[in-house]
């Protein structure tokens, strides 16, 4: 099989009055795994129905390798599309499920026999052949709706949160296995969901929406590590997200900020900004250090350090949420990963007096307010 480069280009979709769509441009290039990324309600199902010609655009363009095919009904588009509820036909069975499209264009049967054959051993369902769809689990019948949707050697697989309806175990093991049969098959996968930790953990590219806009897009890295404004920096994992004024310039690079009940602190300066303003900033809870002791710092490098106190620690196996108010009283969230178990570790409880330290390139400014 080989994927598609998909085309996004100035596309509008209105509901009534209702401005579902606003000026969407995306480049999806060939064979890469694009995730659309978004709350309920942003317009990403609409523009995945736009792409597999279920809905129409009331202006813009979409273009499978170069050519447009908004003017195609679906059924001419080297698209196929999997839904949540996977759609699968009850009264057939796996392998007639898996067959349909292909008797649909009446291949010989034994066409369709290998194809289907092979399309089984794909996704790990030849045990299964002969049961129907009530006989299987919700992973099974997903895996069944991943094989149907490629029968027909589809340029571009569109994915409508096909894995929303499973439970957290499943949902992980069906990621791994989407992401396994990207590798194999070698199209284009184009995936919508509203959970950020799926989106980052597959993806080569996506796409953040937010009221019909596309607010930010890149790699998964680029996407959690420089969240583009606030939206994106709380949308995409946890944060602390800080309100204060810019207090001083230190160089070119770095701005000090002064919060209320926080003090001042040392900034990465990554937009133009003024002593004055009102800046937003944001830090990562796990790129914060927590210490009972003070740190000692060798270098000139500038460092962020705080004292205070844990006001509630949660445990949760792979790591610790603390919550962490400071001696002016600011409430920090600190995440403290557990990479090993060291015996001889004094633990960090609720109530312990603690320092909190972080390099200043992690505490930047998403958005700045003027005027």
């Amino acid at each position: 099989m080989a994927g598609g480069a998909v085309s996004i280009r100035g596309v509008d979709k209105y509901f009534g009055d209702f401005h579902v769509l606003k000026n969407i441009n995306l480049e999806i290039k060939e064979n890469e795994f694009f995730s659309i990324l978004g709350p309920s309600g942003c317009g990403k199902t609409t523009l995945l129905r736009i792409i597999a010609g279920l809905e129409d655009v009331d202006s813009g363009d979409v273009l499978l390798d170069g050519k447009s095919i908004v003017h195609l009904p679906p059924n001419k588009r080297p698209v196929n599309t999997i839904f949540q509820n996977y759609a699968l036909f009850p009264h057939l069975t796996v392998y007639e499920n898996i067959a349909f499209p292909l008797r649909l264009k009446k291949l010989p049967e034994h066409e369709i026999k290998e194809r289907v054959g092979w399309l089984l051993n794909l996704v790990r369902l030849e045990e299964h052949a002969k049961k129907k769809p009530h006989q299987l689990s919700g992973g099974q019948k997903q895996r069944v709706s991943l094989a149907r949707a490629l029968a027909n050697e589809p340029r571009v697989l569109l994915l409508d949160e096909p894995v929303s309806a499973l439970d957290a175990k499943l949902r992980q093991e069906l990621l791994i296995e989407l992401d396994n049969l990207h590798d194999k098959v070698g199209i284009t996968f184009i995936y919508v969901t509203h959970d950020q930790a799926e989106a980052i953990s597959i993806s080569d590219h996506v796409a953040v929406m937010n009221n019909g806009e596309v607010v930010q897009y890149g790699t998964p890295f680029e996407i959690y590590e420089s969240p583009a404004n606030s939206f994106v920096a709380t949308f995409i994992g946890e944060t602390n997200l800080m309100k204060g004024d810019v207090v001083d310039l230190l160089s070119e690079n770095y701005v000090v900020v002064e919060f209320p009940l926080l003090g001042q602190i040392i900034c990465y300066r990554d937009k133009p900004v003024s002593v004055g303003e009102t800046v937003l900033v944001t830090l990562r809870p796990e790129k914060i250090r927590i210490t009972h002791n003070k740190p000692t710092f060798t270098d000139s490098t500038p460092v962020n350090l705080l004292h205070g106190r844990v006001d509630e620690a949660i445990y949760m196996g792979y790591q610790t949420k603390y919550f962490v108010r400071t001696d002016e009283g600011y409430i920090l969230r600190v995440y403290k990963q557990h990479a090993s178990y060291l015996l001889d570790e004094k633990i960090i409880q609720w109530k312990d007096e603690v320092f909190l330290f972080w390099n200043p390139d992690d505490s930047f400014i998403v958005e700045v307010e003027r005027g």
